[in-house]
């Protein structure tokens, strides 16, 4: 499909302002700690049982009724639900959590064993949890991660100092102090004359209550996904909630087409050790390019989303992508944006 031309007038887009902070945190196992493909689900059980086990003041078996509920910072960051007051999501018990864990492929360390390595997007008012954040995972990966709870040590966390650039620089080793780097607006580039979206992570969108495969995915399905979500962020995490044409954006977003698309529906399941069965979490796996033509309202969406992810599952890592300024490429790279 080509991108089509619109009579529509142009859209004049807010720029979405998200701070965030983009950690790399890095472990090490005395073995091979064997993880399921997508581990970002087991990591995120984990961090969630670490989590709760360290914030939890009372003791009780569910958050709910809890008297500190409102100021603890497991149903903050785990459970995150939007404000009694709140005008926005009213149909939903839950908003968008405030962070994106995503695991790298496992690096093969020298005899010395198997290393680890997580990416860690955290939004806006989230990274005042920070030290909850890096505690967690700590822990976590100490108690053991994987089939057989293969323990691992925490060897360090690095972060960017602008998102999307720099050299990762140490901010935390074990046994000295937390020293992050205050969290950043990624700089969004000039638009390119061509552009490719690299699907890392199988993602999962929805649309009109039905799920996206790759023969109806379209532009507008993954724009419409990007700007709820990046406004949610916004709205329930950061002091800038964006205010912008939404219903202009999204009917300006059918009129952009792929030029070019390779793209497959991946399956792939999780166990879910609270529903005790596989819950399947295919999604969509590939590349689709786009012309610059009508894309520049859509652009600072695009950009940030990198980091954002798109569609189900976000907090473990699904829905991950790249962008890239030429062609579409032979190979998929790791780390993306990381």
């Amino acid at each position: 499909m080509n991108t089509s031309a619109t009579d529509n007038p142009p859209i004049a887009s807010a720029t979405p302002r998200l701070p965030l902070a983009h950690y790399r945190v890095r472990f090490r196992a005395q073995q091979t700690v064997r993880l399921p493909p997508y581990s970002g689900s087991t990591w995120r059980g984990a961090f969630g049982h670490a989590l709760r086990a360290a914030a939890c003041a009372t003791g009780a078996a569910t958050c709910s009724g809890c008297l500190l509920y409102a100021s603890c910072v497991y149903p903050y960051l785990f459970e995150t639900a939007p404000p009694p007051d709140s005008v926005k999501m009213r149909r939903y018990n839950r908003v968008p959590h405030p962070f994106v864990l995503r695991p790298l492929p496992a690096e093969q360390a020298r005899a010395s064993g198997t290393r680890q390595t997580l990416l860690l997007t955290v939004f806006g008012h989230a990274n005042r949890a920070l030290p909850y954040f890096f505690h967690a995972l700590e822990q976590a990966a100490h108690n053991g991660i994987g089939a057989g709870r293969t323990p691992m040590t925490l060897m360090g966390v690095d972060q960017r100092p602008q998102p999307g650039s720099g050299e990762w620089e140490i901010i935390h080793e074990p046994q000295a102090p937390l020293q992050p780097l205050p969290p950043a607006e990624p700089a969004v580039p000039a638009l390119p004359p061509g552009l490719v979206v690299e699907l890392l992570t199988p993602l999962r969108l929805q649309s009109g209550g039905r799920q996206v495969g790759a023969a109806d995915f379209t532009f507008a399905d993954l724009f419409a996904n990007l700007l709820r979500r990046v406004s949610m962020l916004t709205h329930f995490h950061t002091d800038t909630p964006l205010e912008t044409d939404f219903a202009g954006l999204i009917r300006q977003a059918r009129d952009v087409g792929w030029t070019q698309t390779r793209v497959h529906w991946h399956d792939w399941a999780r166990y879910s050790s609270r529903q005790k069965t596989h819950v399947p979490m295919g999604g969509l796996m590939g590349q689709v390019a786009l012309s610059a033509d009508a894309l520049a309202p859509f652009w600072p969406y695009l950009w940030l989303g990198q980091w954002c992810h798109a569609g189900k599952g976000t907090s473990m890592g699904l829905g991950a992508y790249r962008l890239a300024f030429d062609k579409l490429a032979e190979q998929t790279p790791d780390e993306g944006c990381g």
